[in-house]
């Protein structure tokens, strides 16, 4: 399980974790990771656009947010946010999602909570699958893989492709009170946007208690926007481009009851201006010096930012006496960020190293009561912030069909190198100077949590109450023109409209309740979940000299999904599923632009399974979503509760050919493992 870096059954799990299932996954259809959390979950928030997801999880944006892939995380942002598209929604075996911080097991990024997604284990003698999903608006969504097996070396092929021609919601602009009005803008809700990702895993298994891999991708997103004549607003002079790729190998040694694993990967993610039409901009001129006038024309590119990160990983399972299990690692990291025309000396980089160790612990306190006890410590250095210990406990107590888990945990983490450093302008709308803060301290914070989970019969009612007390977190805070560096006052003057400034927060605070319902019968399953948020921070005024309250950025008070599905096999040839899935929330409050407006969202799913050949699979899947037709169509330049373009409709199809026998492997495996799964 993610929430103990451990093998146990998920009702038995001493860290609250919410699963989405394999079966759950199927049913959905979702089209992309972002579609899926927002619909299967309650906790998450998103806004999809050009500078990414704007993931939320329980009052915490993406940077607290650690995402994971097959318990490796994954690298590169979007605009400061984790670029989701890397992943194959069609791969999916199951999502594992623990909220609150795990730093004693993850490090950094996992303040808010850990995202971990398992992705399916191809080892059949021989697979060729195929899906490809078309929607709305030129939404195409591709999958093709390829497994192969020779013995005991395995070979996976992936290929996955999404496109999308995007949408507009309104053509009108949020203007001053003292510009004219703006109704026929060019601008789009959502870019037109392309992007696809070629991967290779070999997998070899010399004997039944070793397993070898080595694995690499590539991956390329470009967003192309359509050119206005509103300067400010609806005029672009450059579509955006992004190029990922990584490399790793590694491998687990199983002996006995004991477990070693080893993981390296290299991962590179470049972002660039592609520019459209003639434009001076920030750049470098022939003698290297940095601008603010550089001329570039059609067709040139322009490097904003490349982020390279080498990381190796050590980690040991050990079955000790007393019914004791100690995980215990080391971890290495290496950051490397170029950015010539966004930091000063163009280039910066970071490492950090940890040792961690973890105890769990088991007692039978009778025929239906158990105890489990987990307590975890992590000792991190960083090259600029020295030594840090970072503590964790988590217990549960069982009886009978009862279940209760408490929670207390450190989170620790230092700022990016982008937060540190980095100066761009923003021209959409209004000129808007974001400033890096080599002044910031690290984060800190400390993570309760308490709930309880009851089983009857079918139904299973799960309530989680939390508190997350964050110390000097970092957020981006307007300061006054007057603190600006003096060239960017000088080049853009009075048009200048804001300065943000990342910033630590005196304190910040998040709490409240998460809720999960779960109903099933033989055809039929319903589900509820419910989270409430609030929020509470305060930041020092440089000019008034006092502490200010600010609001922490995409809060809402309520959130729910609720969702029923039925699922009937007619005959040996045909199978049907039908599910009804809704989200909601209320209104969600930013500092500046505007507060984003509460929704109500709908979607019908039908899935239909074809054939009787256990080779040849057939699946055909159609659906309606956001069957009420909401659309935010709130002025371009404020802040959206969601940029759904209204009702769309899809349609997939599924061919996959299997042949061989699954290899079997009766070792414990610490990459993938389904043996927790309850469907």
């Amino acid at each position: 399980m993610t929430g103990t870096g451990t093998q146990h059954l998920l009702k038995n799990a001493p860290v609250q974790t919410e699963v989405i299932s394999r079966k759950m996954l199927r049913q959905y259809g979702g089209k992309s990771i972002e579609d899926i959390l927002s619909g299967l979950t309650s906790s998450f928030a998103f806004n999809d656009g050009d500078m990414g997801s704007q993931m939320q999880m329980n009052g915490l944006g993406n940077s607290y947010i650690l995402i994971l892939v097959d318990g490796k995380r994954i690298h590169g942002d979007v605009g400061g946010e984790n670029d989701l598209s890397l992943i194959d929604p069609h791969n999916i075996d199951k999502i594992e999602i623990v909220k609150g911080a795990s730093s004693a097991l993850y490090g950094s990024d996992a303040i808010a909570g850990v995202v971990n997604i398992i992705t399916k284990r191809h080892d059949e003698g021989l697979l060729v699958e195929n899906t490809t999903r078309a929607g709305s608006y030129g939404d195409l969504r591709q999958h093709n893989g390829l497994a192969l097996r020779w013995g005991g070396l395995t070979s996976y092929t992936n290929f996955h492709l999404q496109h999308t021609d995007g949408w507009q919601n309104t053509t009108t602009e949020h203007t001053a009170s003292f510009e004219p009005a703006i109704n026929d803008s060019h601008r789009m809700t959502a870019n037109r946007k392309t992007n696809w990702k070629i991967s290779e895993r070999l997998t070899f298994q010399p004997s039944r208690d070793m397993e070898l891999y080595a694995e690499g991708s590539y991956h390329q997103r470009g967003i192309y926007r359509p050119q206005g004549k509103y300067p400010k607003y609806d005029v672009t002079y450059y579509d955006m481009q992004y190029q990922n790729a990584s490399a790793a190998v590694g491998g687990k040694w199983t002996v006995g009851k004991q477990l070693l694993t080893l993981d390296v990967d290299w991962n590179k993610h470049a972002y660039f201006h592609e520019f459209t039409s003639i434009v001076t901009t920030e750049g470098i001129d022939e003698n290297g010096k940095f601008v603010l006038d550089f001329p570039y024309f059609p067709g040139q590119r322009q490097l904003q930012s490349d982020q390279q990160r080498v990381m190796a990983h050590l980690k040991g399972v050990f079955q000790l006496p007393y019914d004791n299990q100690l995980s215990t690692g080391l971890e290495y990291r290496y950051d490397w960020l170029k950015a010539p025309t966004s930091i000063e000396g163009r280039e910066a980089s970071d490492n950090t190293e940890a040792l961690y160790l973890q105890d769990e612990w088991q007692h039978s306190l009778g025929k239906e009561s158990k105890v489990y006890l987990t307590g975890g410590l992590r000792l991190i250095r960083n090259e600029q912030f020295g030594w840090h210990l970072s503590p964790k406990a988590s217990a549960m107590f069982s009886m009978g069909n009862l279940r209760l888990r408490a929670t207390w945990s450190q989170g620790f983490k230092t700022p990016s190198l982008k937060e540190q450093r980095y100066c761009y302008v923003k021209e959409m709308t209004q000129v808007m100077l974001y400033l890096g803060n080599m002044s910031l301290k690290p984060q800190k914070s400390n993570y309760f949590s308490f709930g309880p989970e009851y089983t009857v019969g079918n139904m299973t009612l799960a309530v989680t109450g939390y508190y997350n007390k964050l110390d000097d977190m970092i957020t981006l805070v307007t300061i006054p023109k007057a603190q600006a560096p003096a060239a960017y006052i000088k080049q853009y003057g009075e048009t200048l409209n804001k300065v943000r400034r990342y910033e630590n927060m005196e304190n910040a605070s998040t709490y409240g309740v998460d809720m999960t319902v779960r109903y099933a019968l033989q055809e039929w399953t319903f589900g509820l979940g419910y989270s409430y948020l609030d929020t509470k921070a305060e930041v020092y005024d440089e000019t008034t000299h006092q502490l200010e309250k600010v609001i922490v950025d995409g809060m809402a008070h309520h959130k729910g999904n609720a969702y029923a599905t039925w699922n009937h096999r007619f005959s040996s040839a045909y199978a049907l599923g039908i599910g009804l899935y809704g989200r909601m929330s209320t209104k969600r409050y930013y500092q500046v632009n505007g507060n984003g407006k509460g929704y109500q969202i709908w979607r019908l799913s039908t899935s239909h399974d074809i054939g009787r050949s256990k080779r040849l699979l057939w699946r055909a899947e159609a659906g309606i979503d956001n069957i009420f037709n909401y659309v935010d169509r709130t002025d371009h330049g404020l802040h959206l509760g969601t940029n759904t373009p209204g009702t769309t409709v899809y349609a997939t199809l599924t061919v996959r050919f299997r042949k061989g026998k699954n290899l079997k492997n009766n070792s414990k495996s610490n990459f993938k493992n389904n043996d927790n799964e309850e469907d």
